[in-house]
C-alpha cells in the first residue's frame, strides 16, 4: 500500500484490490461517462469479479481521508502477456491527477514484476490521456463485432529499469 498526496492536495492511498471491492469497481466501469452513447454497449454487462481481482494485479486509489470508503479509480496489470487491462477514474474526480498517480504506480509495479514494456488497447476517448502520460502509439486494434464494433488505438508503455 502506498500513500501520496494528489495534485489537488488530498491524500490518496493506492492499495491492492480485494474481493469486497468487486461491486464498487464494476459500478465504476459501468457508470463511466466515457462509455456513454455509442460506447455504452461495451460495458453494459461488464463485471469486475472477485475471481478477476484474485487472478490479476488490481489496485485501487481511495481517498485516505475518507477511511478508504470511496474508490476514486483503479487499474489492472496483467503480467502474461504484459498489458494494462483496465484503468478507470471516477467521472467526478477526472482531471485531478488520479489517473497519473495510477499510471505511475502501475509503472512501478511493472518494474518490480520485471517487465520492460506493456501494451494498452485504449478506449478511443482515452487515447490523449495515454499519450500525455508517456505511452507510445504502436498501432490499431481493429474492430471485433459484435463485442467491439470500432477500431481502438494501441499503445505501449516502456518500463525502464531503475
Amino acid at each position: 500500500m502506498s500513500s501520496r498526496t494528489s495534485p489537488i492536495g488530498r491524500p490518496i492511498t493506492i492499495r491492492r484490490a480485494v474481493a469486497r471491492d468487486a461491486k464498487r469497481l464494476t459500478r465504476l466501469v459501468r457508470g463511466s461517462g466515457a462509455y456513454e452513447g455509442k460506447y455504452a454497449a461495451a460495458v453494459a454487462g461488464y463485471r469486475v469479479g472477485p475471481d478477476y481481482i484474485e487472478a490479476h494485479r488490481v489496485f485501487v486509489a481511495v481517498g485516505a481521508d475518507e477511511g478508504e470508503a470511496r474508490v476514486l479509480g483503479f487499474y489492472s496489470l496483467v503480467l502474461a502477456p504484459p498489458e494494462l487491462d483496465l484503468l478507470f477514474v471516477a467521472d467526478e474526480v477526472q482531471g485531478r491527477g488520479i489517473g497519473r498517480l495510477l499510471v505511475a504506480h502501475m509503472r512501478s509495479e511493472a518494474r518490480v514484476a520485471g517487465l520492460d514494456r506493456l501494451k494498452v488497447v485504449s478506449h478511443v476517448p482515452a487515447a490523449d490521456f495515454y499519450h500525455r502520460v508517456g505511452a507510445v502509439r504502436t498501432g490499431t486494434a481493429f474492430a471485433n463485432p459484435p463485442a467491439v464494433p470500432w477500431d481502438r488505438p494501441e499503445f505501449e508503455f516502456r518500463i525502464p529499469s531503475e
